[in-house]
Parts: C-alpha cells; sequence; structure tokens
C-alpha cells in the first residue's frame, strides 16, 4: 500500500471482488496473482448469457459502429511507425469500448451509448450475439502460427477484467462484464512487473504468441484494466499457387513506383464496382473472407484509405454479399502487418474525449467507493496480420486502462493490386468486420 500513498486506507475490506464480508451477497474472492475463467464459473448474480443474434434487435446498428470505430483507429495510426500501412481489428476495439461503457454512467454512459450504436441492454446483447456468432469457429489461437493453416478456420475471441490488488470491482460491473462478455478475472498489482507478465502472459496466450506483449504501462494509479483479443488463421477455400508468385509493381501514395511480391490466380469471385471503386471477395473456407478494396484510380482515398469513408466501405461489403460471382484474375501482394496505435486520439476522435478527464469521465461505479475519481488513462490496440498464398493469420489485443486521478495520461475482370488498398476479415453470416487494414506499401 506505501507505493500508493495518496489513496492509502481507501480500501478497508482486502482483495474480495463484490461487496465487503459481514451482511449481504457472498463475496468471489481471488487471491493476488489469481485468475479464473469466466467459463462455467458462477459469479456474482450468475455466469454468461449467450444471446442469439434474433435476440439481439441492435446488432445491425453495433455493426455500423464498428465500421466507423475501426476507421477511426486506422486513422490514429502513426504513418511514420508503419509506412507499410497499418492494421486494425474494428470488432477489438467495440467490445473494449462495450465493457467499459458497462460501467460509465452519466453523460458519459449517454454519449457511448450513441458512439456505439445502441444503449444499455440492448448494446450488450449485440455485442454477446455477434460475438457468439463466432463461436462456430472457436478454438485454439496456438493455430495462428502452425506450418499449415487449418482446414476449419479457427477464430479465438476472449476478453478479461485486471484488477490491481488495492481496488475492488464492483459485484454489479463484474456481472455484467461476466454474463454479457464471458470475462475471465484478473487481481495484480497493475503497478509492478509482476503485473506487467500478467498482462503479458494473456496476450501472448489468447493471440496464439503474434503479439507477445500487453502495451499496458505500469502505473501506481492504474485502477483496473480491459482485455479483448481476437486471432484468426483461415486458409483460402482456393489456395494461391506459390509459383505464380513474382514481383509486381505498386504504386506508393507518393507516386513512385515499387516491386512487390504478388500472388497471382485466376479463379470466379464476388466482384462489385461502385463510383470508381473495386471490391473484390476472396472466400475461405467455410464462410470467413477477406474483401480487398480498391479506392478510385487518383481520389484523395486511393493516396490514404484509412481516410475512406467507412459507409462507403461498408457499403461495398453489403454489395459483395449478393454479387454475381465472375471470372478474375486476382493480383494480390503478400502481406505483413504489424501495428501499435495508442487509441487515446482515436476515442477523443470519436466524440469520447470526456473519458479522458477524471472530472466527465463518469467512470466510478466501476470500483467499490471511496476512491478519487476514476478515467480512461490507457486504451492501446496491437494488431498482426499476415497474408501469403495458404491464407491469413491475424490477431489484436485492445487493452483499456482506467486510473484514478492523479496518474498521467498515455479474366472477365483483372484486379491486379497495385496501389494503395483496404483489407477487411468479416464475419460472412453477421457482416462484422474483424480486422480492417490500410496497405500503402506491401514491403512492409
Amino acid at each position: 500500500m506505501g507505493r500508493r500513498t495518496a489513496v492509502a486506507g481507501l480500501v478497508a475490506c482486502g482483495l474480495a471482488l463484490g461487496a465487503c464480508s459481514g451482511g449481504g451477497a457472498a463475496m468471489t474472492t481471488i487471491p493476488p496473482g489469481g485468475d479464473r475463467s469466466a467459463h462455467g464459473v458462477q459469479v456474482g448474480a450468475g455466469a454468461r448469457a449467450v444471446v442469439s443474434l434474433d435476440e439481439a434487435s441492435a446488432a445491425d446498428s453495433v455493426v455500423a459502429a464498428t465500421w466507423r470505430a475501426g476507421f477511426a483507429a486506422l486513422a490514429a495510426s502513426d504513418p511514420a511507425g508503419a509506412p507499410g500501412g497499418a492494421i486494425v481489428s474494428p470488432a477489438s476495439l467495440l467490445v473494449a469500448l462495450a465493457m467499459l461503457a458497462e460501467g460509465a454512467d452519466g453523460s458519459s454512459a449517454a454519449r457511448l451509448d450513441e458512439v456505439l450504436g445502441a444503449p444499455g441492454q440492448a448494446r450488450t446483447d449485440a455485442v454477446d450475439a455477434l460475438t457468439a456468432a463466432l463461436s462456430r469457429y472457436e478454438g485454439d489461437p496456438a493455430a495462428v502460427q502452425a506450418k499449415e493453416l487449418p482446414a476449419k478456420p479457427v477464430v479465438h475471441v476472449a476478453n478479461q477484467v485486471v484488477v490491481d490488488d488495492s481496488w475492488r470491482i464492483t459485484e454489479s460491473y463484474l456481472d455484467r462484464l461476466v454474463q454479457g462478455y464471458g470475462a475471465g478475472v484478473l487481481v495484480t498489482d497493475l503497478a509492478s512487473a509482476a503485473g506487467t507478465r500478467d498482462l503479458d502472459a494473456w496476450v501472448a496466450k489468447n493471440t496464439g504468441g503474434l503479439v507477445k506483449r500487453s502495451a499496458v504501462v505500469p502505473d501506481p494509479m492504474l485502477a483496473l484494466v480491459l482485455q479483448n483479443a481476437v486471432a484468426l488463421a483461415a486458409r483460402w477455400q482456393q489456395p494461391f499457387d506459390a509459383a505464380d508468385t513474382h514481383d509486381g509493381p505498386f504504386t506508393l501514395p507518393s507516386g513512385e513506383q515499387v516491386s512487390a511480391a504478388t500472388m497471382h490466380r485466376t479463379g470466379s469471385f464476388a466482384y462489385v464496382e461502385q463510383d470508381g471503386w473495386r471490391a473484390l471477395r476472396l472466400p475461405y473456407t467455410a464462410d470467413l473472407h477477406a474483401d480487398v478494396i480498391l479506392p478510385p484510380a487518383g481520389s484523395s482515398d486511393a493516396a490514404d484509405p484509412a481516410r475512406a469513408d467507412p459507409a462507403t466501405v461498408a457499403a461495398l461489403v453489403v454489395a459483395l454479399h449478393s454479387a454475381a460471382p465472375q471470372d478474375v484474375l486476382v493480383g494480390l501482394p503478400k502481406l505483413d502487418l504489424t501495428t501499435k496505435v495508442d487509441l487515446l486520439g482515436a476515442i477523443s476522435a470519436m466524440g469520447l474525449g470526456q473519458l479522458l478527464d477524471p472530472s466527465t469521465a463518469g467512470l466510478d461505479g466501476m470500483l467499490e467507493q471511496p476512491h478519487p475519481p476514476l478515467y480512461l488513462g490507457q486504451a492501446w490496440q496491437q494488431a498482426v496480420l499476415t497474408v501469403d498464398e495458404q491464407g491469413t493469420r491475424a490477431a489484436a489485443v485492445t487493452e483499456l486502462g482506467v486510473a484514478a486521478a492523479g496518474a498521467p495520461a498515455r479474366p472477365s475482370v483483372e484486379m491486379l493490386v497495385d496501389r494503395p488498398y483496404l483489407v477487411v476479415v468479416g464475419d460472412g453470416v453477421t457482416g462484422w468486420p474483424l480486422f480492417l487494414a490500410s496497405v500503402l506499401d506491401p514491403r512492409g
């Protein structure tokens, strides 16, 4: 407790997750460094309640909000740090913000309702249903590192709430995270190297090692961290032949033409053209897909696809759902992208800047009182995308750090992809965008 002299004495009931002992509901107590998966475990008022898509009336609105969040994150990536482009997970960001929203109140809660596409329980149900729909592909995230991609795609999604050992999460907030998101729980010292190791271990495990470490910076005033991970390993329905991979031209945003290792294949694919935009769907086995989207040549969107209108891109993806297959000669650069984004700027750009100010954040209901005002002090996303002849390997982790006041803030058609473009990896059942990449230079 000595490392937090400003808040010494505020915690009087030990390390219990819930109300203090000695009356009322029973507590669930987890020792420091302990963890517990929420799957099949009763926590507070109950374990996870899975909602079907038919029951989630706000699913479409939340999917639309996910597109907006994804492009906000893409725009926040640092071009200097990632000159080849950037990869983000719109779905991961949306889920992490939705978990944060479960603990918000007042004007912050109302603003989160608006930004995330639906209010309260309707949003919780929509996120639950969208995530549950992906469970048809749940599997070992280690598949992303296997030499051979699996015959059936693997999509692993995991959530966790990490509570600093000097604070107690409220039972009502914990119940919402468990019931709506299946979140696991970890208690650790978020100011120490031991806490960092705990965060790192969860990140590495749930991304199959594609993301090796947490981005959260240890801090004595960090109260809790919300983590979401998405990992994908998917084989092309029709793999590319490595013999047909050779250097092809690619025009950079500057106008310079370079050579990039480009895969080639002829096949029958969904393809659309709208207002100069061109979009192609490359199916994985089963009903996942990657959509490759070329902005109009010479447009501002062609120079920087990350700034494209989310609604325009979403409409192209929807059009591909019903597009008649055409014979297409595809030329697609191989990719190996890694991105780390500080999301605080993106969150402000989304109209959620009040979350970053202790006086307006409205997050105080997350922890048992008394405590200093809480605010969003850290927000990170790390993502990896590899595209080759065999298929796609991808992973992303979004981490939101809630701090106590006083902590510092932190053929018939040829589609030759030869200029900056977008890649969307989406769920064919719900249209939920799992990964979104803007490729400026496929050489990395």
